[in-house]
């Protein structure tokens, strides 16, 4: 229950914090989304903006990667030893999400770059077809690559993850969570990549993504869904350039 129940509301508390902030942007932008709306960027608001990254990273992959999490709580429930148990899932955890704390540094100095070369309006959202149209096929493309094959099949296969690389102790339970949130990133990057061109503040654009990475991760149909997937975006942004 205490590993189930801190799961949830760390999900919980993410949303929470992004889903007024994506509601104000698209409302009167003068509540929990008026920061966001500057043309001087001091360290204090992209510290600020890294933070949003980092809490948005966090509620949408966090879903996905409970499977593990609680499949590691059960194999050391087995154990003869099962002191420390929800600490050391909370260590697992928590090196997951430090990797995604780490990528939203990239994605943080990748938004400020695209809106001083105007790609990014404002509201923080791509307007020029061609900047899409080139968004969609890098993230369709990496799709169908062999590198997104093997770390989706690390992603699916949670047993297989933990059987190859068990670490015993704390220590070791945050270094699986830094190597699965390796895979993870391998995995998702160039989906997150999405919120570039839809609105990095769109609501339905960040449930949907959400959606789609837990389907990937964890049905029957994730690997063939995530080519087709790949396929679709590809034609996306072709019929933008063509048009």
């Amino acid at each position: 229950m205490l590993i189930v129940g801190g799961l949830v509301l760390v999900t919980a508390l993410c949303w929470a914090w992004i889903t007024p902030m994506a509601v104000d942007m698209y409302g009167a932008m003068t509540g929990p989304s008026a920061w966001m709306m500057r043309t001087d960027w001091d360290t204090a608001h992209i510290v600020l903006l890294w933070a949003m990254w980092a809490v948005m990273m966090a509620g949408m992959m966090l879903p996905s990667a409970s499977p593990i999490l609680l499949l590691y709580a059960e194999a050391l429930r087995r154990k003869p030893d099962a002191s420390g148990l929800v600490g050391r899932v909370y260590a697992m955890a928590a090196g997951y999400l430090i990797v995604w704390a780490a990528f939203s540094v990239a994605a943080t100095a990748l938004q400020r770059l695209l809106s001083e070369w105007l790609l990014l309006t404002p509201m923080m959202e791509m307007v020029r077809p061609p900047a899409i149209a080139a968004v969609l096929a890098i993230a369709g493309v990496y799709q169908l690559t062999p590198l997104k094959r093997l770390c989706l099949s690390a992603c699916r296969s949670p047993m297989g993850f933990l059987m190859q690389r068990w670490r015993n102790g704390t220590s070791g339970a945050l270094r699986m969570g830094l190597d699965h949130g390796v895979y993870c990133l391998g995995c998702c990057w160039a989906l997150m990549l999405l919120l570039f061109a839809g609105g990095v503040m769109n609501l339905l654009v960040i449930l949907a993504l959400t959606v789609w990475v837990v389907v990937e991760k964890t049905t029957r149909y994730g690997a063939l869904g995530a080519r087709i997937m790949g396929v679709v975006l590809i034609g996306v942004a072709v019929w933008m350039l063509a048009r």
